[in-house]
């Protein structure tokens, strides 16, 4: 008779079978190609008690179990200020798939409730502040967070419609303020579509957003009104009806930039000028008349 096993070693096993491919593969080359984990890490993390850093969690778990990195795992979950069901329901998830969280409190709701501008900029800006010096006190020296590939792409677009700029969230950074810390995203490669199906596959259920404005802005998304985000991401999904390729094409377009073809950039708080080397190039013949370059825009 076989082993009944329980939800936590279901979900787990479940992550090297039925999603090996999709969520197990993908989470081991985000960390292989941009080398977010070695030898001695003590790494924090950070569970907000959605289901994408429960994902990560129990991915993180099980990489601890097999991996040929020797590495350490804190695995907490910061309370801003939730209601109590929402902290229920993240303690008790927790203790369902057997993840030992350990829960520290800021009072950082309270604080920003009475912003007029930018709450939620405010909010996460504390949150990882707080993540950064609680994951520091125990001794880590890097902090974990739960974004996904859909993240990704949707901040890289994000960017160009909202913010006028070429920027993509970083697989991992070196924190500013926090010397010797480090920010790693190890579901970089993972998609949302396929967190959902494991979710669903495991009969999971997660808070949506732990942070008391949700239910205003779910208000809102009932009467048409979206969020910056989500306008994103239904623009995506316009976008694959007629190109599946849309996320990878998006994605690849950061590392084919070709700095000839690019006006001004940024580097290391130095701004470059295309114009400031444009009389040293030299561009190949072109055939049929056509000028070097145009060809990106066919």
């Amino acid at each position: 008779m076989a082993r009944q096993l329980t939800p936590a070693q279901e979900a787990e096993r479940s992550l090297i079978t039925t999603y090996r491919k999709d969520i197990w593969n993908k989470f081991v080359m985000g960390l292989k190609n941009y080398q977010m984990i070695s030898d001695g890490d003590k790494i924090a993390v950070c569970i907000s008690g959605g289901k994408d850093s429960m994902l990560m969690a129990k991915l993180i778990q099980h990489l601890q179990k097999y991996s040929d990195k020797k590495f350490e795992a804190e695995y907490i979950v910061m309370d801003p200020g939730y209601n109590a069901e929402n902290r229920k329901k993240i303690e008790d998830n927790a203790a369902l798939l057997g993840i030992p969280i350990k829960i520290f409190e800021v009072n950082i709701f309270n604080y920003v409730a009475g912003l007029d501008k930018n709450p939620c900029y405010m909010c996460a800006r504390m949150r990882r502040g707080h993540l950064y010096s609680y994951a520091q006190s125990l001794g880590c020296n890097k902090i974990a967070l739960g974004h996904h590939f859909d993240d990704v792409i949707e901040t890289i677009l994000m960017g160009m419609i909202y913010g006028g700029q070429i920027q993509t969230m970083m697989p991992k950074l070196h924190s500013k303020n926090y010397e010797g810390m480090e920010l790693i995203r190890p579901m970089y490669m993972v998609k949302e579509a396929d967190i959902l199906r494991w979710v669903a596959h495991n009969d999971l259920h997660f808070i949506r957003c732990a942070c008391r404005f949700t239910e205003r802005y779910e208000n809102l998304e009932n009467k048409g009104e979206v969020s910056k985000r989500q306008e994103v991401k239904q623009l995506i999904a316009q976008f694959r009806k007629t190109n599946p390729f849309i996320e990878t094409n998006i994605f690849k377009s950061v590392y084919n930039v070709n700095l000839r073809t690019v006006i001004e950039y940024q580097y290391k708080g130095k701004r470059y000028n295309f114009l400031d080397t444009y009389d040293d190039y030299k561009p190949e013949p072109a055939e049929d008349g056509e000028e070097a370059g145009d060809e990106i825009f066919e």
